[in-house]
C-alpha cells in the first residue's frame, strides 16, 4: 500500500486555498480548508476548490479552454480534508464507483462538545434527509424515506470537556457524522446547525443554521489508484485552528496523529 500526503507544494499561499497533497497521473488529492466550498455556481464569487483545481491545471500544463475535472465525492463547506479529484472521465467513473460501492476506507477527526461515553463505541441510527433545508434528523427505524447510517469511533484526547475523537464511517449519509454526534448531545465544536452551544473559536458566523466552520476533519482516505488499481492511503494534517483545542497532537504529522499512544487521558 502507498502512503500519500502532506506533500509540500508551493500552490499554497493563503490559508485559504487547498494544499495539493498529490499528484498521481489522472488522481488528484487536496486538503481542503474549512468553509471552503467544493463545487459551486461556474464562475460565481464564491471560492471553490474545483475552481482552484482547474485553474492549477490550466497553468500547469498551460491548456487552452475548459479544462476537464471530475468530482467523485465532495466534502460539506464546513468540514475539511482529503478530497480527490480526477482529471479524465475514465478515472472519474472509476473512482465514482468505489465511493458508490463504499470499497474506500474514510477515516475522520473531530472535536466534540462533551465527552463521548463509552470510549469506542459503534453508533446506528436511522436518518430522514429534508433536501430543502438541508437537514438531517435522527427518526425511528421504518419512517418512509429514513435510511441506515452507522459510524464507529474512538475517543482520543479529552481536555476541557471537550474530546478528540477518531470516526471510521460504515456508510455515507448527509451530515451523517454531525447528526449521530448531535442526537447523543456530543455536537461537534462549531456546528450550530446541530446544537453546538457556540461557533467554532475565533469565527464570526453570518447564520447559525449554517456554519462554514466545525471541528470536523477528513484525516485519512484508502481508496485503489484509478489506472494501476495499487491502494493509496491519503493523508491530510489538521488545521492549524485546532492547536487551540489543547490536545497531544502533531499537526504536522498526516492526518494529525496523537502524538503517543491514541488512548484517551483526562
Amino acid at each position: 500500500m502507498t502512503e500519500l500526503g502532506a506533500v509540500v507544494s508551493s500552490v499554497n499561499p493563503s490559508a485559504f486555498e487547498p494544499t495539493l497533497l498529490c499528484e498521481d497521473g489522472p488522481l488528484l488529492a487536496l486538503n481542503k480548508p474549512a468553509g471552503m466550498l467544493t463545487q459551486g455556481v461556474p464562475n460565481g464569487p464564491v471560492p471553490t476548490v474545483e475552481a482552484w483545481v482547474k485553474a492549477y491545471l490550466k497553468q500547469k500544463y498551460n491548456k487552452a479552454g475548459n479544462v476537464y475535472l471530475g468530482i467523485p465525492h465532495r466534502l460539506d463547506r464546513p468540514v475539511s480534508g482529503v478530497i480527490v479529484f480526477a482529471r479524465n472521465s475514465k478515472a472519474a467513473a472509476r473512482l465514482a464507483e468505489q465511493f458508490r460501492q463504499r470499497t474506500m476506507q474514510k477515516e475522520y477527526l473531530c472535536v466534540t462538545e462533551g465527552v463521548p461515553s463509552p470510549a469506542t463505541q459503534r453508533l446506528v441510527d436511522w436518518l430522514q434527509k429534508d433536501a430543502e433545508q438541508a437537514h438531517v434528523t435522527v427518526v425511528d427505524e421504518g419512517t418512509p424515506g429514513a435510511k441506515s447510517a452507522e459510524l464507529t469511533y474512538e475517543v482520543l484526547r479529552i481536555c476541557n470537556g471537550r474530546a478528540l475523537v477518531r470516526v471510521e464511517l460504515h456508510t455515507g449519509r448527509m451530515h451523517q457524522i454531525r447528526v449521530q454526534f448531535a442526537h447523543r448531545r456530543w455536537p461537534i465544536v462549531g456546528d450550530r446547525q446541530y446544537g453546538a452551544p457556540t461557533s467554532f473559536p475565533n469565527t464570526v458566523e453570518a447564520d447559525d443554521r449554517r456554519p462554514t466552520v466545525i471541528a470536523l476533519h477528513a484525516a485519512t482516505l484508502e481508496l485503489a489508484h484509478p489506472i494501476r488499481y495499487d491502494q493509496l492511503t491519503l493523508r491530510a494534517p489538521l488545521p492549524e485552528s485546532w492547536q487551540q483545542f489543547g490536545f497531544d497532537v502533531d499537526h504536522n504529522s498526516p492526518a494529525g496523529r496523537v502524538a503517543e499512544t491514541g488512548r484517551p487521558t483526562g
